[in-house]
């Protein structure tokens, strides 16, 4: 990236530090709760802890790590569904890298290619829509994960298939939704939440206006924030500005890469393949009503779903497992009994550990980082 440096600055993150610790003085806080900012997206987790973000900020204020990870929130009954058809003789089963080794309740996905399945690890769909044509006595299934970040390169790798007349290609189609996961946050009795970092990946594809509800409703303010150290600290000092002036507004730091209506196409190429299922079931929190999305019955031949018969069975996380506390920020990774002992990401038992935007795995790689750390 041409102008990182810029963005990792240690002179500007202390005189970001400064404001942040300034505005924190003019708030009335009580002593036994902290301000309480939630980062939706795993991506800030990591960069919070990468450059110890965390450790340079006023005892004051408390991170909270939300569930923006779409493998972590994946419940166990999904991964055997994938398992299963990736079992079957004639299947190619594709997946990005995190997602294989998400543990289900008999093996994860890497497990059943050391037992012989033909599992492949891509880096879009359309890898996968390649594979289809190079292997055209083969099904090649994609196992489609992600928020709304992903889910237009999936929408249009089946438009390109159905353009190209390939029918050996379909999507077990894992998406799901942003809003309705921060609302159902909002909702839970368990949290006190004080404003958000809101997601910049997703936030690139349907811009900021699908979270006024944040603040015109439940009355917190909400910053788009970038990945870099000066972003997250730039976002935070701006949420602080709006509690200090008794304002709830949506705002938007990462406007160099999040505009505010959206990428028109890709929302477009979302429209058009997918339709919003009534309920979907999240690892640690439930379901949640119209939080995922199926593939519409115009293109149902791409739907792996319907293309194969999957077991569908609701499986619950091992009871030692506290992957649903953390996903909705109750308690900390390390608080959770079994972190870094019989959890690691050598062995997880949960996908927080698993993923690369994991809490578990933000807290495991870098929990010894000290707040001088910033911007090296």
């Amino acid at each position: 990236m041409k102008y990182v440096d810029e963005f990792r600055d240690r002179e500007k993150a202390a005189t970001l530090v400064k404001k942040i610790q300034g505005l924190v003085s003019e708030i009335a806080i009580t002593k036994d709760r902290p301000i309480a900012i939630m980062e939706v997206c795993g991506g800030h987790t990591h960069s919070i802890f990468r450059y110890g973000i965390e450790g340079m900020l006023p005892k004051e204020i408390e991170l909270v790590h939300g569930p923006g990870c779409p493998v972590c929130v994946l419940p166990m009954g999904r991964i055997d569904d994938c398992v299963a058809v990736a079992e079957r003789p004639e299947v190619i089963c594709t997946t990005f890298g995190d997602a294989m080794r998400v543990p289900g309740s008999r093996k994860s996905l890497l497990q059943a290619k050391a037992d012989g399945a033909d599992v492949r690890m891509v880096y879009s769909p359309m890898d996968s829509l390649a594979l289809a044509r190079k292997n055209p006595d083969r099904e090649v299934v994609f196992f489609g994960i992600g928020f709304e970040t992903t889910m237009p390169s999936t929408a249009l790798t089946i438009l390109q298939a159905e353009a190209e007349g390939i029918t050996n290609f379909s999507v077990f189609c894992n998406h799901i939704t942003i809003v309705p996961t921060i609302k159902a946050i909002l909702d839970s009795p368990d949290l006190q939440l004080d404003g958000f970092l809101g997601p910049g990946h997703v936030s690139m594809v349907i811009g900021t206006k699908p979270y006024e509800f944040v603040s015109r409703y439940y009355r917190r303010p909400m910053v788009v924030a970038g990945f870099e150290p000066l972003d997250v600290l730039q976002s935070i000092w701006m949420v602080l500005k709006q509690i200090k002036d008794g304002r709830a507004e949506i705002e938007n730091q990462y406007a160099r890469i999040v505009p505010d209506d959206g990428n028109d196409r890709a929302l477009e190429a979302v429209a058009k393949v997918y339709e919003l299922r009534e309920f979907f079931e999240w690892r640690g929190l439930g379901s949640i009503d119209h939080s995922g999305v199926r593939i519409r019955d115009d293109y149902a031949v791409y739907d792996a779903e319907q293309k194969f018969a999957m077991p569908n069975i609701k499986i619950a996380d091992p009871k030692s497992c506290q992957c649903g506390e953390v996903l909705k920020g109750v308690i900390k990774p390390w608080q959770c009994k079994v972190f870094g002992t019989a959890c690691t990401p050598e062995t997880p038992l949960g996908a927080l550990m698993v993923s690369s935007e994991g809490a578990c795995a933000a807290y495991y790689q870098y929990g010894g980082i000290k707040k001088q750390a910033v911007a090296s």
